[in-house]
């Protein structure tokens, strides 16, 4: 009789916990979708976010060395190396000369993510400023980012660095966004150098939930693929970009 009286107590408790939960959750994504409509500057991932692909996966599928590399790919996206040491394996495999990059952008065209393009524009017309933050390279998402008009300067990306034979000579390791984090700093950068007060950073992987602090909200976008741990600790977790627009 007592564990009967015990265990409907406990039920009660229970549900109760869970409506809290439920009102909880509701107050935080009406925060943050308020922090969405007041943002200044929104920051933008760029591969598998703005794009349907990743960049560095098809340079080397380009190079003939994609399958080695879409598992490290994997693996740096999941947080399960740090995002440097991902960085540097991938691109020592690849080992892409500048001839080969010139012939990769002469002869692909990023996949752009639907919705984005749209996305971009309502949030220019709203006054917003765009930025483009990526751990790919910057010669890589300027093309994508002359498709969505913004401006290069508001690319925030890795370099990569050649010989003056043309071989490849490893890339700036000090660009933040070589390394675990370095996307939270270009966002404080924004922050104090450009004094934006409120912004807002969207994108699919580990190193993107890093950024937020400094970002005052991070979505999480898994319209092109969904990552679990992203989506289980997003502010907000979105999968295709209309709702964003539609929000604004």
């Amino acid at each position: 009789m007592l564990h009967a009286v015990s265990s409907g107590w406990f039920a009660v408790v229970i549900r109760r916990a869970c409506r809290f939960y439920s009102v909880d959750k509701m107050v935080n994504l009406d925060q943050i979708i308020n922090i969405w409509k007041n943002a200044d500057a929104v920051t933008f991932d760029v591969d598998s976010t703005v794009t349907r692909e990743e960049g560095i996966d098809e340079l080397a599928h380009f190079c003939g060395k994609g399958e080695q590399i879409c598992e490290l790919t994997k693996q740096a996206m999941q947080g399960d190396m740090t995002f440097q040491q991902s960085l540097s394996m991938r691109l020592h495999i690849i080992n892409p000369s500048l001839t080969q990059v010139k012939e990769f952008l002469d002869t692909h065209q990023s996949k752009l993510t639907n919705g984005i393009k749209e996305l971009v524009s309502a949030l220019q017309a709203c006054g917003k400023h765009v930025f483009l933050v990526s751990g790919g390279f910057h010669c890589l998402i300027a093309p994508i980012a002359l498709q969505l008009n913004i401006p290069p300067e508001n690319i925030y990306a890795n370099r990569l660095k050649f010989y003056f034979t043309g071989e490849y000579a490893g890339f700036d390791e000090n660009q933040p966004t070589s390394r675990s984090g370095g996307k939270a700093e270009v966002i404080e950068y924004l922050k104090k150098q450009k004094g934006f007060k409120n912004i807002v950073h969207i994108g699919d992987g580990s190193t993107d939930l890093e950024a937020s602090p400094p970002a005052d909200a991070f979505i999480g976008f898994g319209g092109n693929v969904i990552r679990e741990s992203v989506k289980a600790r997003a502010q907000w977790f979105v999968m295709n970009f209309d709702d964003l627009r539609r929000s604004l």
